[in-house]
């Protein structure tokens, strides 16, 4: 039977301006590096699941649409502050229908992000 939750697998036609938005921009650790952004993984844990992202040009589609990541940050008006000086293209905070607030936004390659505050 499953035993864990591995890992979410990405492929992008710009693999490389992929991995340097989740590290550099939203500052998610890589934690496996490849020199040609081939398989790269990155998270915050090696024993958690982690994000992949790979080659399209080399390997195809990684999957047949697109991914909903949703991450926690301590301070959402502050982080949005951060990702707008980083030149991150968002709209502000915003209250959900169910009642949390939340900041939604898209990664270079249109997958959706939502950040919440924990």
């Amino acid at each position: 039977m499953i035993t864990k939750y591995q890992c979410v697998n990405i492929s992008s036609t710009h693999p490389k301006e992929l991995v340097e938005f989740y590290n550099e921009k939203l500052g998610i650790p890589i934690l496996e590096p490849d020199e040609n952004y081939d398989g790269v993984s990155i998270g915050f844990r090696k024993d958690a699941p982690v994000i992949v992202i790979w080659d399209e040009n080399k390997w195809g589609k990684s999957s047949e649409g697109k991914v909903n990541f949703v991450f926690a940050c301590d301070n959402l008006d502050q982080t949005y502050a951060e990702l707008q000086e980083k030149g991150v293209q968002l709209e502000p905070p915003a209250t959900a229908v169910w009642g949390g607030k939340e900041l939604p936004f898209l990664d270079p390659d249109g997958n959706k992000i939502l950040l919440l505050e924990s």
